[in-house]
């Protein structure tokens, strides 16, 4: 399965740090493919170290701008024109799509997944891996559109809540009848 993460390249702590290690070790021993931002640096340098390190396959999709910081080593690297082509590119490349803790591009990429699954454009599976409760505000706040009938889908059909990342890939290999 070739599964898109949206995730910090931030430099983070290790109750952020550890449960993305994890997740790469697992997504890399499973086989799968990680597609992702492409940067060399922070959370997303440790899950492409990850899952390169367990026998994975790496994808990455950079944009002009932030080339520089681009991977070096990895199976394929795209370099997109600006950020909204990169998410059409990294969408495009992906079977299913983890949403890791991250700042305002991750929540970005995050609300664009989830509003083409809303509208019937991707049937893709999404995960939502809360990290440390770090989205606990928002696993509220997509709650409460659900509850007071902003969502024309149900909430559990746009996104699986995980707390723990074995969690996240039982969902998604499940999802894909990879299990």
């Amino acid at each position: 399965m070739r599964i898109c993460v949206f995730l910090s390249a931030a430099d983070l702590d290790e109750r952020y740090t550890r449960p993305a290690r994890e997740f790469a070790e697992l997504l890399g021993k499973g086989g799968h493919t990680l597609v992702w931002g492409g940067s060399d640096v922070g959370l997303m340098k440790v899950v492409a170290d990850g899952v390169q390190e367990a026998g994975g396959r790496l994808v990455g999709v950079s944009v002009e701008f932030l080339v520089a910081k681009a991977r070096t080593g990895a199976d394929e690297m795209v370099v997109a024109r600006d950020l909204a082509e990169r998410k059409a590119l990294l969408l495009e490349r992906a079977d299913a799509v983890v949403i890791m803790v991250g700042g305002t591009g991750t929540l970005d990429e995050a609300t664009e997944i989830l509003e083409l699954k809303k509208h019937g454009h991707t049937d893709k599976p999404v995960v939502l891996l809360n990290t440390a409760g770090f989205y606990d505000g928002l696993k509220e706040q997509f709650r409460r559109m659900d509850v007071e009938g902003f969502l024309p889908r149900p909430l559990t059909d746009l996104v699986f809540f995980a707390e723990e990342p074995v969690g996240a890939l039982a969902y998604l290999e499940e999802s894909q009848g990879t299990r």
